[in-house]
């Protein structure tokens, strides 16, 4: 208002910026906020909006190849300071190295879906030293070997999820190997689940007489772990157990659920990406996704 000592929001911190856009979807985070003006512009290409990256649920609906390109733009969009990460059904093995490489800073990895093996892990586990949250439910193509790569090499870590989709491990022999790999090399952990494992009560026992800090543990649908309730509260008194006998519906696998944005996302993004680099062109750029954003539903260009 006029005689006021009033600030207007293209002119606040990028980091101030980046805080605020922190709290917006993705797609408006691509494909509003780059549209608005030049600051806002350059604010949401810079580390401070990607910091922290969660596609999980779009990634969960999108093709692998949109996925990895998504990835490497809003990794490299961090410069080294990405402290989170979450996305699912990762297929590509360069994609895991991509990842390693950028992760100094990294503390929470979320994988869940995805295709990588006990080789690729033991590559890149060594680059992921910092990390206290993994998330490698679902990934059917680790174990053992895996899981010791991360131990070792994770020291902080103390969240773990390994939990197991019902039809994936039907029909599969005792896998105490595991539950063996992690009591042998995550002694802090805090919080695990490994729900729906073929493991048994020995290896169960493993983890947390090993796991002397362990507060949480997920036993969900590990039908062959027989405990005594008044052993577990006398013997380990912190810990809390859910499971094994747990009425449970299990999540449901969304996949076949279409978002309307999920095919153009990327391709939207890349398309302003520069786009205030011409000053004659502006008026143009700036309503040309206009028709477009109504048809898949997104906010309108301010």
């Amino acid at each position: 208002m006029e005689g006021t000592d009033s600030r207007h929001w293209e002119d606040l911190l990028p980091d101030a910026l980046g805080l605020i856009f922190h709290n917006l979807s993705l797609q408006e985070k691509l494909t509003v906020i780059p549209r608005v003006c030049k600051p806002w512009s350059k604010a949401v290409m810079g580390p401070y909006c990607w910091q922290e990256i969660d596609i999980e649920e779009w990634s969960n609906r999108s093709e692998s190849g949109d996925v990895d390109r998504m990835l490497r733009m809003l990794i490299t969009r961090s410069s080294g300071s990405l402290r989170k990460l979450c996305v699912c059904g990762l297929q590509n093995e360069n994609i895991f190295d991509f990842i390693a490489e950028h992760a100094r800073s990294l503390q929470t990895l979320r994988l869940p879906r995805s295709e990588m093996c006990d080789s690729t892990m033991e590559k890149i586990a060594g680059r992921l030293s910092i990390l206290t949250f993994l998330d490698v439910s679902y990934c059917s193509k680790i174990g053992p070997r895996a899981l010791e790569a991360i131990g070792k090499n994770c020291k902080f870590l103390e969240r773990l999820r390994r939990n197991m989709h019902p039809l994936d491990v039907e029909g599969k022999l005792l896998q105490n190997n595991e539950a063996s790999a992690i009591a042998t090399t995550m002694p802090k952990l805090k919080h695990l689940e490994i729900a729906y494992h073929v493991v048994d009560t020995i290896g169960v026992l493993e983890i947390i007489t090993s796991c002397r800090e362990l507060e949480f543990l997920d036993l969900r649908g590990c039908w062959d772990v027989k405990f005594d309730e008044k052993y577990l509260k006398d013997k380990f008194p912190k810990l809390n157990v859910l499971g094994p006998h747990v009425v449970d519906q299990y999540e449901k696998n969304a996949w076949e659920d279409c978002s309307d944005y999920s095919d153009s996302l990327y391709d939207d993004y890349e398309s302003s990406d520069g786009m205030w680099d011409d000053e004659e062109s502006l008026e143009l750029r700036f309503y040309g996704g206009y028709d477009e954003a109504s048809v898949y539903g997104w906010p309108p260009s301010p």
